[in-house]
């Protein structure tokens, strides 16, 4: 039996969805190679393509899937259920971890940045998936302007933008930050000091008056 009908279409997928997201973020759009990724996933650049159509709809994909990610925690968190100040907390301290533990995102996110977002922008995927992480944000600054624990009107996606900034920069600048600063910000230490001193500054900034 060939090898072509033993494999699992979906096990199979998701193999080079996975190889792909290392390839392009180590590689950029332009660098990483198709043939590559078939290689190390034992598929062919023609299994490929009837995937995923050509090497731009891989890089859509996997663009897709790296968003998807954090977004799918998000959404099973039930931050509904806890009270304001602890759901923002959360829900910062995840964004924290999730960039942490993914510099692959970061990459992808850097690489989509020097091609001004002409993926995101044509991916009707990727704006229904992170539209549901404005609404949970935007519900718990509801819940706590109500309650009366958060005294600014800080519109959600601009305090999602500061809260992924905040996550986002330890890792995309890690190696020239800790280089020039002579501090190893990824060991544990300084990991656990940088998240909670994060999630301070959004809950300070939320609970001080104008």
């Amino acid at each position: 039996m060939s090898l072509g009908k033993t494999r699992d279409p979906e096990r199979t997928r998701q193999d080079i969805l996975r190889v792909a997201t290392e390839e392009f973020a180590k590689h950029g759009l332009s660098g990483a190679r198709v043939d590559a990724i078939a290689a190390r996933t034992h598929t062919t650049k023609r299994m490929i393509y009837y995937y995923f159509e050509s090497k731009e709809g891989l890089y859509i994909t996997v663009l897709e899937h790296a968003y998807g990610g954090i977004r799918q925690i998000e959404a099973n968190m039930k931050l509904d259920e806890l009270d304001p100040q602890t759901a923002l907390r959360r829900l910062v301290e995840l964004n924290f971890d999730y960039h942490d533990a993914h510099p692959e995102f970061i990459r992808l996110v850097m690489i989509e940045n020097i091609h001004n977002a002409e993926h995101v922008r044509g991916s009707e995927i990727m704006r229904r998936t992170n539209s549901p992480a404005i609404e949970i944000l935007a519900r718990i600054l509801k819940r706590g302007h109500e309650a009366g624990v958060f005294k600014r009107q800080i519109e959600a996606r601009e305090l999602h933008m500061m809260i992924s900034a905040l996550a986002f920069y330890r890792v995309s600048n890690r190696a020239t930050f800790s280089t020039l600063y002579n501090i190893d910000i990824g060991a544990p230490q300084p990991r656990e000091r940088q998240r909670r001193y994060i999630a301070d500054a959004i809950l300070l900034l939320m609970t001080t008056p104008e």
